[in-house]
Order: structure tokens, then sequence, then C-alpha cells
């Protein structure tokens, strides 16, 4: 493939990044009007998360699957569409009931997408560029997902929730018409596969996914909720709370390159414990409790370079140990990973509504990080 079609195959991969993933936080920041107006408790509203990723994880492995067999390009074009149509129902819900309804619909979309535009990338490069890149197109997901942490307060002050939720569909439909005029289309594997059996066995692969629960699963979770931590805890304002709270994410947009910059010169473990560690350590102090913005922001930037820089070492890896279901053993490992934003946010939100406060939800995830970082001691160098 040319420079220039690479290059723009992944300009296409990341405006399409950008676009599915800034549905998994959309509603984040409008959780209180939304709970004010529809009558429901944190713990219901945890569930708009686990809604959007249950569908999410049950589209990884087959999404990948198709993405083999059928390429990337077909896909992704299908599951934006997905996405674009959900995101008008979501703006026009009128129930709780219909808002979870939506987010469940959109989870279909955002799971095939994402599968379907990571195994794209890997068609694109090899190599050392492939590191990169593959951090380059998990960076544009973080800054989809994080900005409209940030900017959807903007746009709720200026057009109401509703007009919020129209604008991140306008967002997709435009990337769904990049998507169709500039990606190129990869040929689809030809090579016969390993058995989905014999993938489903490799220990490696499982590690790697519990690595994904506590890097993009915990930043996932603790951005769906650290906009409101921060209003309860230090009172700040909406669009105070989301410019800060949306650097767990944001941050992801520099380290999850960097990343792939690193990991051909650390090696993959030591770069994962080294995450892990600072993900650890950014739970932990924000369970002690924060009572100003700046140690707030400390945990909050700990956070954000501890869940980005294994992005791009956990997915080329997954690739390489089966190179004939790429899709399929990157999706594996994102569906683990979804699993902790499946059952963590509600139990962020339950925590907080038992305690009284986020310090519990943030000293469970502490330890749960503390966990995982004991077993990535297991995972081989090749």
């Amino acid at each position: 493939m040319a420079f220039s079609s690479q290059h723009a195959g992944l300009a296409a991969a990341c405006a399409a990044g950008f676009a599915f993933a800034a549905n998994y936080t959309n509603h984040a920041p409008l959780v209180p009007g939304l709970m004010e107006q529809f009558h429901f408790s944190r713990a219901l509203a945890g569930f708009l998360t686990t809604g959007i990723f249950l569908t999410h994880a049950v589209m990884q492995i087959p999404g990948g699957h198709l993405a083999d067999r059928y390429g990337p390009r077909r896909v992704l074009i299908a599951a934006l569409a997905l996405v674009c149509a959900g995101n008008f129902g979501v703006g026009l819900s009128n129930a709780y009931w219909q808002l979870l309804a939506w987010k469940v619909f959109v989870g279909f979309g955002t799971g095939a997408s994402f599968v379907a535009g990571a195994r794209y990338v890997t068609g694109l490069y090899a190599g050392p560029r492939l590191h990169m890149a593959q951090g380059l197109y998990g960076g544009s997901v973080l800054l989809g997902s994080g900005f409209v942490i940030f900017a959807v307060p903007h746009l709720l002050a200026a057009f109401g929730w509703r007009g919020a939720f129209f604008a991140t569909a306008t967002v997709a439909t435009a990337a769904w018409l990049v998507w169709i005029a500039a990606a190129a289309p990869l040929e689809a594997a030809r090579r016969p596969a390993v058995s989905f059996r014999g993938m489903f066995s490799s220990p490696q692969l499982w590690l790697l996914g519990l690595v994904q629960m506590a890097s993009f699963g915990l930043a996932i979770v603790v951005g769906a909720w650290i906009s409101v931590l921060l209003r309860s805890a230090v009172n700040a304002s909406p669009a105070r709370a989301g410019l800060i709270g949306s650097g767990v994410l944001l941050l992801g947009i520099v380290t999850r390159p960097l990343g792939g910059l690193l990991v051909p010169r650390t090696g993959v473990r030591p770069l994962l414990l080294a995450s892990l560690l600072l993900s650890a350590s950014g739970c932990l102090w924000l369970g002690l409790g924060v009572r100003s913005l700046v140690p707030a922001g400390i945990a909050i930037t700990l956070l954000g370079v501890g869940c980005g820089l294994p992005y791009a070492a956990l997915f080329n890896r997954a690739a390489a140990m089966f190179p004939d279901r790429a899709g399929a053993a990157m999706g594996l490992v994102n569906m683990l990973g979804i699993v902790m934003i499946l059952a963590g946010a509600p139990l962020v939100g339950w925590l907080a509504d038992w305690s009284g406060s986020f310090q519990a939800s943030f000293f469970a995830l502490g330890a749960f990080t503390l966990c995982a970082l004991a077993a990535a001691f297991a995972i081989k160098e090749s």
C-alpha cells in the first residue's frame, strides 16, 4: 500500500475511533440532570454505561471475526451506521428505559467499530511503525471518549441534553462519511485460521485481557464518575469538573502512542507493570479523599498515564500471537477489558450510594488494579 494511502487509511480509522468512542461517556456529564428529570438512582445511572458496554463486549469477538473474514472496511461502515442511528434515538428518549435501550443498541455499533478499526490498522502497517499507528488509533478512541466529558457540559448549557446527544450523532455521521470516502479496502484474511478453541485456551491472551480490564476498563469506569466526584467532593462547577475529569481519558491521546514508542525499548512486561502501578496509585489517592482540585488533578494524571501506556502493546501482542485471527484475538482482549466496565460502573455508583461518598469505590478500584499488577508478572516477553 502506498505511503499516502496508508496515512489516509490511518486518518480515517482515527476519525472513526473518535466518533464512536464519543458514545462511551457522552451521557456521563448529563447524569445529574437526567436523574432529576427521569427520577433514577446513581446505581441505575451506572447501568447507562453498563448498557452500552454490554453489547459493545458482545460484539468484540464476532466483530473481529467478521473483520477477519470480510475485511474491516465493510464491517466498520455498517457498524458506524448503527452508532449514528442510536445517537438520534437517545436524544429523542422520553424515559429512563428508553435511554437505556438506545445505549444498548449503540453498543452493537461501537463494539464492531472498535475491533474493525484495530484490525484495519494491523493491515496497514507492520514492524515498529505498527506500534505507533496502533497507538495513534487508540489515542483517537480516548480523545473521543474524553473530549465529550469536557464538551458535553458546554453543549448542555447551550442546547439542552437532547441537543448534546444530537451533536454526538452529527459527529458520528460525519465520521461515517469520511470512512466511506477515504478508507481504502483491505483484503480479508485468506490463510487457514487457528481454531477458536486454540485461541480461547491461551493463558497469555487472558492475561492481556486482565491488563485491559485495569487500563482501558478502569479509565472508562473512572471517566463515567469522575465529574460527579469532583462536583460533590470539591464543589467544582460542571464545566470545571468536566475539564479536569476529562484528563483521565484525554491523556491517552499522548500516552497510547507513547506506549507504542516505548514498548520496543522497554519490553512488554516492564511497561505493563509500571503502568498498573501508576493506575493503582491514582485510585488509592482518590480513595483517601481529595478536598481541592490540585490533589485530584495529580491523581487523575497518574490514572491517565497508567491507563494509556499499555494499549499498543496489548493489541499488537494479541494480533501477533494469532495473525490469522488477529481481529478475533484483539476482540477477546478487549471483551475481557469491558468486563471491568460492566461490573465497575454500577458498583462505583452502588458503593457511593451505600457509603455516602466515592472513597470506598476508589479503594475497591485500586485493590483490583493491584491484583492485576500481581498477575501481570506472569506475562511473557515473547
